[in-house]
């Protein structure tokens, strides 16, 4: 695939990271909802969503199967597809794409588990850079009780026991999404990460994001745009 970097196309890529229960998803589907509203083009797109790779994905986690570097050309494989399927066509059609995770989800999660940075890195260079890339942050403690709050307990990968921190579930996922933090917070700089404090409501962590959307999507037009109709397999 050819690779684009700072991309001139005439639509607007906005994209959500943080560790897992930082909100970054609910703030994704409020800001969906308004800029439908205000009449935009919207399409979405969802990290590990390809029907390329989704079920291998599931029946790897459910086997406890996958290593650090599968699960990265798994992950690769997945925005590969999407971005020439779902992203590309209608940021050239000048339409708004909403990313719940992106690249950055990889660079934290792959080198935590012990993957080299350069080579994800250099995997991940035919993506797209986006517009606005959104880290929610948000302390461990405020992460694991929305988690616990809303389901009954902590997932195998997503609490880091593939890596072997600690047999202590709730430990591991510290020590682990810990770890993920700390790539978030290096790659604030590395890559330009516009930070949202998840600690506040939901509703002035939406206002800062859509004031900031607002500034970049003044000459997004509002009426239907043309595209080519995504092929699904």
């Amino acid at each position: 695939m050819q690779m684009f970097g700072d991309h001139k196309f005439p639509g607007k890529l906005f994209i959500v990271e943080g560790i897992d229960g930082s909100g970054k998803s609910t703030q994704l589907s409020l800001l969906q909802q308004w800029l439908r509203r205000e009449g935009y083009m919207v399409f979405f797109s969802e990290w590990n969503s390809s029907p390329l790779v989704k079920e291998t994905t599931r029946r790897g986690k459910r086997k406890q199967m996958l290593t650090p570097t599968t699960f990265s050309l798994i992950h690769a494989t997945d925005l590969a597809d999407r971005i020439e399927r779902h992203i590309l066509p209608p940021l050239k059609a000048g339409a708004i794409v909403l990313a719940d995770r992106y690249i950055y989800t990889a660079f934290a999660r792959d080198v935590t588990r012990g993957v080299s940075p350069d080579w994800v890195r250099e995997l991940y260079r035919f993506a797209v850079k986006p517009t606005i890339a959104f880290y929610f942050r948000v302390p461990l403690e405020v992460s694991l009780k929305r988690i616990l709050g809303a389901r009954a307990g902590l997932k195998y990968y997503e609490a880091g026991l593939d890596i072997g921190l600690t047999a202590d579930v709730e430990e591991s996922f510290k020590l682990f999404q810990g770890m993920i933090s700390d790539m978030y917070e290096e790659m604030v700089n590395e890559f330009g990460l516009t930070v949202i404090d998840a600690t506040r409501s939901i509703e002035e962590q939406q206002d800062e994001v859509r004031a900031l959307v607002e500034r970049e999507i003044a000459d997004v037009p509002k009426s239907p745009v043309t595209y080519m109709e995504f092929e699904e397999d």
